[in-house]
């Protein structure tokens, strides 16, 4: 993967600075804290994309895929798969269009609600699920950046905040 040419001044310690110098000394921490998790997303995230970018995925599809291939049946209300993604309705809609032009996914109707539409993976779309993990995994997942305790820690600190936004409850 292309990495970015490191500066020799970090930026986001300049801010900081900054922020510091201009008076604004108790939002200093916080506009550190935002700036460096953004940072973060953009980094991982650029990885997460080139590892997936042989299987014509992107994450928000890998996602969908993976989420189907974790439940028992391979199936789920769209309503089901917005919630547990977190995503609008729409979104999960939109992917599930792109999926389905791709043979990975299909949608039928719920045998008992007829207001209901299902998504289910197919068997393509679960060897793909298989396949993107695989690479994830081996490009990403094992080695985020940081050891394994930072990635505990760190984990453990990203859910934290989570909860105090209301996106998980403490028994999540």
């Amino acid at each position: 993967m292309a990495r970015v040419k490191p500066i020799a001044l970090d930026p986001i310690a300049e801010a900081r600075r900054q922020w510091v110098a201009h008076g604004w000394v108790d939002a200093a921490d916080g506009m550190t804290t935002v700036t460096s998790v953004m940072r973060a997303h953009q980094i991982l995230l650029a990885r997460v994309d080139e590892a997936l970018k042989p299987f014509a995925l992107t994450f928000a599809r890998y996602e969908l895929l993976t989420l189907l291939s974790f439940s028992r049946e391979g199936r789920m209300p769209l309503s089901s798969a917005a919630r547990r993604l977190q995503v609008h309705p729409t979104s999960v809609t939109n992917t599930v269009d792109r999926l389905e032009a791709a043979g990975h996914v299909r949608r039928e109707p719920h045998p008992t609600d007829g207001r209901t539409t299902l998504v289910v993976l197919t068997d393509p779309g679960r060897a793909l699920a298989a396949d993107a993990t695989a690479a994830l995994n081996r490009e990403v997942f094992r080695d985020v950046g940081i050891g394994s305790d930072d990635a505990s820690r760190l984990a453990a600190i990203v859910t934290r905040l989570r909860t105090s936004a209301g996106d998980v409850t403490e028994s999540d």
